[in-house]
């Protein structure tokens, strides 16, 4: 059988200094907020090209945070709209709820999966203030088109890129740098959420995540947010939560950092040649500018016949995933929205199926899977 994802495999070659970390964490006896975590915000703020990073809990968190950081600093006010894609994971949305913000739902384009500009303006009201952007599968959506928006409208722009580690626009930034080129393309005084669930391109060992962002009042808001309000131990200034990122995943973290950007490209390989050998006319292919905007967090497919083609695979020893199968507004945790219709995003939903990519898959596996969708 051919895995979905082998995360086992993927973690071997970082087995040694794993344990390394892990006894130098042990050795140093500092297990919470110490030098690795310090280290790693380092390390990812200028992997992305950013100013400030703050490790947290987890992506979802990192969400959470940005939202209740802008009301801290009175940007955002209990009660906002805040526009979302209606096809993300249902995480993005809770994350605007948990902030007691109320989410928008703009419907995708189906070619990307990623939220249509063209859709937005139409949804927005005088309450609406801030835009959550998601880069959904691996790929960078529309920021120049939605800065535009954003700019005109006096909007914020936050990005969930909780599966879009080290994707790089196509329009880099005159005289920016490499680090910076790698930055989600936002507003300068933005702020982007990643996730490090063992299962992401740049994965922890457990759960772990992040804000990154050039906003220096931001930053030092979710920073005492994110440690009970406090920035002085024992002084709250700020009703926050707990949420620090471990020191042992950030340990772990800053080992596999320096590897992302050529397992990335491997992904990248992987993708050309589904999207160049794979020819069946039952499947729609993933759209691709062959730019570095993508790193293949997942491969998405889309067929009529989802759960045939996915009992077709199993048989033949290919494991596959649906991201996702029920969308955000028929969630029953989302029953006030199982009345809307969104007919595109119901489509993805309802199509979509995930094949294996990740850098420690093998050519000849690619192969096999190329050569069983090509026979169903």
């Amino acid at each position: 059988m051919i895995p979905f994802l082998d995360l086992k495999k993927i973690n071997e070659p970082y087995e040694t200094a794993f344990q390394e970390k892990l006894k130098a964490v042990l050795a140093n006896g500092w297990y919470i907020l110490g030098n690795e975590v310090k280290e790693f915000e380092t390390n990812f703020a200028k992997y992305c090209g950013n100013k400030y990073c703050i490790g947290t809990g987890n992506g979802f968190d990192a969400l959470v945070l940005i939202f209740k950081g802008y009301i801290q600093l009175g940007k955002l006010q209990k009660g906002d709209e805040v526009i979302v894609p209606a096809n993300t994971y249902i995480a993005s949305i809770l994350a605007i709820s948990q902030a007691d913000l109320i989410p928008v739902l703009v419907e995708p384009k189906l070619e990307t999966y990623n939220i249509n500009p063209d859709l937005i303006q139409e949804k927005i009201t005088s309450k609406t203030k801030a835009i959550l952007v998601v880069h959904l599968y691996g790929q960078l959506a529309e920021m120049d088109a939605i800065n535009e928006i954003a700019v005109a409208n006096d909007l914020l722009i936050i990005e969930d890129a909780a599966q879009s580690h080290g994707a790089i626009s196509p329009l880099t930034p005159e005289g920016g740098t490499k680090e910076r080129e790698k930055a989600p393309p936002s507003l300068a005084g933005g702020a982007a959420a990643y996730s490090f669930y063992p299962g992401k391109n740049l994965g922890s060992l457990g759960d772990a995540g992040a804000v990154t962002t050039n906003d220096l009042e931001l930053a030092k808001t979710i920073q005492s947010l994110r440690n009970y309000g406090s920035e002085t131990k024992y002084y709250n200034d700020h009703i926050g939560i707990n949420s620090r990122l471990d020191e042992l995943q950030a340990a772990f973290l800053n080992v596999k950092l320096p590897n992302l950007d050529l397992e990335n490209e491997k992904r990248r390989t992987i993708a050309k040649r589904y999207l160049s050998e794979i020819k069946n006319e039952k499947i729609t292919l993933p759209f691709w500018d062959l730019s570095n905007n993508h790193v293949f967090h997942l491969f998405v497919i889309r067929t009529q016949n989802r759960l045939e083609l996915q009992e077709f695979l199993y048989q033949n020893g290919i494991q596959t995933v649906i991201h996702y199968p029920v969308p955000p507004h028929n969630q029953k945790a989302l029953s006030l929205w199982n009345h809307l219709s969104f007919p595109i995003t119901q489509k993805i939903h309802d199509e979509v199926l995930s094949l294996p990519i990740s850098p420690v898959l093998t050519i000849d596996e690619v192969s096999y899977v190329v050569g069983v969708l090509n026979k169903y």
